[in-house]
């Protein structure tokens, strides 16, 4: 239920025109940690006149950023990355703290944001038009790619740095400004990042953060100023933002839900794969939407389930700030209920379960959520397990016969955000690729989420919108082309006279 803030625990300020303000609000959340339920701070959530002073602040900013020379844009990202290679530990310490993944992981979320970060700072050369000279006589045509106004992002608790770093360092070097709300569930780390964005120049108003949820995302795809939107989060609140932002007239890009299925052929190296499918399936507690969460065993290569069993068997289940763990705690308690209900109905609806992590405990965290990595066999569809994103520490596994069983079955599957495949064959390989209709495809890769110089390009029911998060994709998303034909006059040259059709002379 929603707290009133007391003195004792700090509360999250909103941050409108430069400013971190403390919010009018009298509905508050508590920011627990995960492996301890301590309530680290507390959160508001904004009210209708502190969003609306945020979009107005982002508004006013827009007219003079607009216009701010490529390279003062380019040099704030260039000496953001810089705060952030150096606050690097920091921030990692608080982002395990509200969210529960392990130092390491945490650290390999703020860099994977840091290297959209870089990319910002390339933005000279990733927002270049294109001219034709002499389309007619004398006439010339070129395009420019401009700022839309105000942008907006809604980012999930999962990746509390790399998901804000996707989206407003890439709108605002754009020329945009931007209005960024965290999850209300671990906001810290997300704040962090806000504070070394003012540290390396970015002006007031350009960015601005407000808290909240639903009345708070519903304000931000209403609000007519407004112009495109940016989500990451489950499938159902995804579909709720695409049809109320695009009815509104906005962009919208929508990395929703995913069931990322990698398929697994007899001949692939055995070692790297279950190793692989292992920190694929189990890292971040399975808190991923590009999480490897089923395998396709395709002919003699289901005789590893049991050895996949006993290595996970291996990874220390703990709090993410404790030496040599691999696996912490999920989110929240209700997050905990969640996935304890799906692996009970996996089990009632005929799946064996070959490793049952429902009974974990922590010395030192009794309280904490934790789930250890929990293994599946005879998984079909239609399986609760199987159609439902479980979003915990549960890797199911389906057997088939051939290879061409195992691309009908993922093709089947609504969700289209990433698979893989381990084999040693090339041509085993290059089918796949071809025939598979997923968004992004690893080849002995388990999570195939590209580097920013391509664009991240989920797809079919875990995207909504064309254009992906950064890479090229997002430039044009933050930007609207405007085509410009112009000729200019020899003025000792005569009149050609009046031209009353369509074609240039």
């Amino acid at each position: 239920m929603p707290a009133s803030p007391t003195h004792a625990v700090p509360t999250v300020p909103l941050l409108i025109n430069g400013e971190f303000v403390q919010s009018r609000s009298t509905q508050w959340r508590e920011v627990r940690n995960p492996a301890t339920q301590e309530v680290l701070a507390r959160v508001p959530l904004a009210t209708a006149d502190e969003v609306n002073a945020a979009v107005d602040a982002a508004k006013t900013a827009f007219k003079t950023w607009r216009v701010a020379p490529i390279g003062v844009r380019a040099r704030i990202f260039l000496k953001y990355q810089q705060l952030i290679r150096e606050n690097i530990k920091d921030i990692a310490a608080v982002l395990t703290a509200e969210q529960g993944k392990t130092l390491a992981d945490a650290e390999g979320d703020v860099f994977r944001g840091l290297e959209v970060v870089e990319h910002a700072a390339n933005i000279g050369n990733l927002q270049l038009g294109e001219l034709a000279n002499n389309v007619a006589s004398g006439v010339d045509t070129y395009t420019v790619l401009q700022p839309l106004g105000v942008c907006a992002g809604i980012t999930p608790f999962n990746f509390p740095a790399m998901i804000p770093l996707w989206m407003f360092p890439m709108a605002i070097a754009c020329g945009n400004t931007f209005v960024l709300k965290p999850s209300e569930q671990d906001p810290l780390s997300t704040m962090k990042l806000v504070e070394l964005a003012l540290q390396a120049g970015i002006p007031p108003g350009v960015l601005n953060v407000v808290h909240g949820a639903q009345d708070v995302v519903n304000a931000l795809c209403d609000h007519p100023d407004i112009k495109a939107i940016s989500f990451v989060g489950s499938t159902k609140v995804g579909t709720h933002v695409y049809q109320r932002a695009t009815l509104a007239g906005k962009r919208a890009q929508c990395m929703m839900g995913a069931k990322n299925h990698v398929v697994v052929l007899p001949d692939a190296p055995k070692e790297q794969t279950l190793n692989a499918l292992v920190g694929a399936g189990f890292g971040a507690a399975g808190q991923r939407c590009m999480a490897s969460s089923v395998v396709v065993f395709v002919g003699e290569s289901a005789q590893w389930i049991p050895e996949l069993a006993q290595r996970a068997l291996t990874l220390k289940v703990n709090a993410g700030h404790e030496p040599g763990t691999d696996v912490g705690p999920v989110i929240s308690t209700s997050a905990k209920a969640r996935i304890l209900g799906l692996i009970e109905q996996g089990i009632a609806e005929g799946a064996t379960l070959e490793l049952d992590g429902r009974q974990a405990t922590v010395p030192g965290y009794e309280q904490g959520n934790f789930i250890a990595p929990t293994l599946f066999s005879g998984v079909k569809p239609g399986m609760a397990v199987y159609e439902q994103e479980i979003f915990g520490p549960v890797l199911c596994t389906m057997t088939v016969d051939t290879l061409d069983e195992a691309i009908a079955l993922i093709n089947a599957n609504p969700n289209g955000n990433g698979t893989g495949l381990f084999t040693r064959s090339g041509n085993a390989a290059r089918k796949f690729q071809e025939d598979i209709d997923v968004g992004q495809v690893g080849i002995n890769v388990p999570i195939p989420v590209p580097v920013p110089i391509f664009s991240f390009t989920g797809s079919r029911g875990s995207k909504l919108g064309d254009l992906g998060p950064y890479g090229k994709q997002v430039v044009m998303f933050y930007t609207q082309t405007k085509t410009i034909t112009e000729r200019w006059f020899d003025e000792a040259a005569e009149p050609a006279g009046v031209n009353t059709t369509i074609n240039l002379r």
